[in-house]
């Protein structure tokens, strides 16, 4: 019997308890709907979504574990039991002493660089994501992408895709090295398709760092994903736990930013963690001022309770498997279908090529944006565009900030889909990609300066 569950192992590792219904609607309802959006899936009431694939950022379903400390909250304002039950659980699970807590986040990504970056300085990661990027732009400074060449070959399958490019950071430090207050890196790499970052590639990062005296910090909201590639694919880690694992990755840096609403199982809540003491001591100035007390930071204890539990639960191996397997069952059905995605498939989501779907249109005409409002209107299905819309604009020159890729993310939520939803996802994309050449591009009616793509309302080229 153990022989068959083993070989059964996609099947998802839990029961269901709960259900919230979600309701189909007809195509002429969804036309409408995405039009009064103004062509913009952010701008979409969630009721009116069959699979909701935006973002797996506080979508997570949690656990009976994670509800039962919900009622546990301590809410006192300053000392929450919750804070060091957090507290302990992100020294075990990551290694470090010092944290503060903040609402998400893009919040601990605003205090990191206000430590660090200055007007000028250049911050160089593997591949920075929208409110990275805009947080190092927002203290006028400078995001580089340094990501291997063939991260930006959507057909080519690398194991380790979104390692970041060793000579390359070299050489930029070499050069820039008194205009560089900090590194970076993102693990998963999710501009880049959610592509795992290897142990070798971490602490190769980590000796250049101290080779040039660089605090570097991960961009962590997906480690336990990016830890069970590793175990999946990285010489001398196959027989290594999911939290030793985790444990290494995390002793080459020298903290992390966290959005809590990923790895950790929850709906809200993130953290600054750290080594260095002292350094948390300025933290917790601009925490204040920002987020609230040190020991809620933005989160209610109840919150803080059910993240500590998250971050426990998220390294079990049984749930990784699930959740990888499923993200690479959706992948799989839809290059059994021809639909062309960026190869492989990542952790958190399966990116639809959008330059190859849609060729005949024009960067300029968001061939992203065009495929996420033909998925909504084909099959009531919400993804994002990652690609020109999301990059925005250089901010020296105006012109748009063209990405070497041009995508569209269907990122699954944690534990809330099953695989018959997956199903229904590959046939929508499948029937759109038959029916290509009828799909045109669009351009904005609206486009705010910063992180345009959360509210921008566009119209079709006509």
């Amino acid at each position: 019997m153990g022989n068959i569950i083993d070989e059964m192992m996609a099947a998802e590792p839990f029961r269901i308890k709960m259900v919230e219904p979600i309701k189909t609607t007809t195509k002429e309802e969804r036309q409408r709907k995405i039009k009064e959006a103004g062509y913009n899936v952010f701008n979409l009431e969630s009721k009116d979504v069959y699979i909701d694939l935006l973002t797996d950022s506080g979508t997570s379903a949690m656990s009976d574990n994670q509800w039962a400390g919900m009622m546990l909250g301590d809410e006192a304002y300053a000392g929450s039991k919750n804070f060091y039950n957090l507290k302990d659980a992100i020294k075990e699970v990551m290694g470090y002493d010092y944290f503060l807590p903040t609402h998400q986040g893009r919040a601990a990504e605003n205090v990191l660089f206000q430590l660090y970056v200055e007007e000028g300085n250049y911050v160089p990661n593997n591949m920075h994501f929208d409110t990275t990027k805009a947080h190092v732009q927002d203290k006028r400074g400078r995001p580089v992408n340094l990501v291997i060449d063939e991260a930006y070959d959507a057909k080519k399958n690398v194991p380790f895709k979104g390692n970041m490019d060793i000579d390359k950071l070299d050489n930029f430090l070499k050069e820039h090295s008194d205009n560089v207050p900090i590194v970076l890196l993102t693990v998963t790499c999710n501009s880049g398709g959610g592509q795992p970052v290897s142990m070798e590639n971490i602490k190769e990062v980590s000796e250049i760092c101290k080779k040039y005296n660089k605090p570097f910090y991960l961009d962590a909201c997906r480690f336990a994903e990016n830890a069970y590639f590793i175990k999946l694919r990285e010489p001398g880690y196959a027989d290594k736990s999911i939290p030793e694992i985790t444990r290494e990755m995390f002793s080459y840096a020298d903290g992390c930013t966290m959005s809590s609403k990923k790895d950790a199982l929850v709906n809200i809540g993130g953290f600054l963690a750290m080594e260095d003491e002292k350094l948390l001591d300025k933290a917790k100035v601009l925490g204040v001022l920002y987020e609230g007390f040190p020991t809620y930071g933005g989160m209610a204890g109840r919150d803080m309770e059910a993240m500590a539990r998250g971050l426990l639960e998220v390294v079990e191996e049984e749930y990784l498997q699930y959740r990888i397997n499923q993200v690479n069952y959706l992948g799989e059905k839809l290059k059994e279908k021809k639909v062309p995605i960026l190869e492989p498939v990542g952790g958190h989501a399966v990116y639809l090529d959008a330059g190859r779907f849609l060729p005949n249109i024009p960067k300029d005409q968001f061939p992203g944006q065009a495929l996420t409002v033909a998925l909504y209107e084909e099959g009531g299905i919400r993804g994002v565009e990652i690609g020109t819309v999301l990059s925005g604009r250089d901010p020296e020159t105006g012109d748009h900030d063209y990405p070497e890729l041009e995508l569209v993310r269907l990122t699954i939520p944690r534990r809330v889909y099953t695989y018959r939803h997956m199903d229904v996802v590959a046939e929508a994309a499948k029937i759109i990609h038959d029916k290509r050449d009828e799909i045109g591009g669009y351009k904005f009616t609206y486009e705010p300066e910063i992180l345009r793509h959360f509210t921008a309302r566009f119209a079709p080229v006509k």
